[in-house]
């Protein structure tokens, strides 16, 4: 396989990759109290107003490995409107992105006092990004290929998220439609074969319930599903939180999130016989919630039978709510109550 070859083939993966990533990318993050991250209309749901860091290193064994940084704040502005702000950088080898998005939500309240939730909420998010595709290095510097361009490639552009959210006593849903925009980057050169589509829309839907055992302890399962519109590619998380109150300031909290692609992908260990494996995740994480500080740790672990890396994927994740706390609504519903 010559140099030239090698390039296209790598472009042309590298873009699908763009495609299927542009944007913040869905993790586990968002069951360490960072809904706002996936969903927008979240900002400035909760009885307080809150700041989450994350920081995601996969692959601590690979060179150049995916790793994601994020720096997101939301809070209440009256009865009725919520606000939000997230910085990010996603780096993936020779591609990355930066960006920026600002959040309006508006929470419809049904419910007469703070002994039952019952809250209808709306959220638009815009946003601004831009793409690198690093392609130094890539020729050969004794034979140098004019069709190589020795130099970082890059475009910015805008997109929106929008989405709406239920909140009802212990019950829970959220469907948030991303990059509805249609957008083409131009990272790629024109001279190259790599073409991009302009329709970069990914759905997210989640559902889920918490259940009270007693004063101490309660469960609650979720799910998640999301799938591109382009690509046609598809997934669901199974989840599993588990919280344990200790206190009145302190709640700790864990589980287990189970991620499947439904989507198979072939591939050949022999070189002659086809065989297809859906990509799929199992990530343990934990957590502990003090007065108004929040800390949470998630491992995710690729089950398959051939994989880049053993290594796993680690995330931190540090909260803090700020402001005035305003009375907890009367029910199991973590996402919206604070202590």
């Amino acid at each position: 396989m010559n140099l030239r070859t090698t390039y296209v083939i790598f472009l042309m993966l590298l873009s699908q990759f763009a495609s299927s990533q542009e944007g913040i990318p869905v993790y586990a993050d968002y069951l360490s109290d960072n809904l706002y991250l996936v969903h927008p209309a979240m900002a400035g749901a909760a009885n307080a107003n809150k700041i989450r860091l994350t920081a995601r290193k996969q692959w601590f064994d690979v060179d150049n490995a995916p790793n994601l940084q994020s720096a997101n704040m939301n809070f209440r502005m009256g009865d009725k409107t919520g606000l939000g702000g997230i910085v990010f950088k996603d780096e993936n080898g020779r591609f990355s992105q930066t960006g920026v998005y600002v959040t309006f939500a508006y929470h419809l309240l049904f419910s007469r006092d703070r002994t039952d939730l019952n809250m209808l909420s709306f959220g638009i998010s815009g946003g601004f990004i831009q793409s690198n595709v690093d392609l130094r290095g890539l020729d050969d510097p004794v034979d140098p290929d004019p069709v190589i361009l020795d130099r970082v490639q890059k475009d910015a552009y805008y997109n929106m998220d929008v989405g709406l959210s239920y909140n009802y006593l212990e019950w829970y849903a959220h469907f948030t439609v991303k990059n509805i925009l249609p957008t083409t980057r131009d990272i790629f050169d024109n001279n190259t074969p790599v073409q991009e589509s302009n329709n970069q829309r990914r759905y997210v839907a989640s559902l889920g319930r918490v259940f009270e055992f007693n004063d101490k302890w309660s469960l609650e399962p979720s799910i998640l599903y999301q799938a591109t519109d382009q690509t046609q590619e598809s997934s669901f998380d199974a989840n599993a939180k588990v919280y344990r109150e200790l206190n009145e300031k302190t709640t700790l909290w864990g589980g287990l999130s189970y991620r499947r692609s439904l989507d198979g992908a072939e591939f050949s260990e022999d070189g002659t016989s086809i065989e297809n494996q859906q990509l799929q995740y199992f990530t343990p994480f934990l957590g502990v919630n003090y007065k108004k500080w929040m800390v949470g740790y998630t491992f995710s672990y690729q089950s398959n039978s051939v994989v880049l890396s053993d290594g796993g994927f680690h995330q931190l994740t540090l909260g803090y709510d700020f402001g005035k706390i305003k009375e907890r609504w009367n029910c199991k519903c973590p996402a919206v109550n604070s202590h």
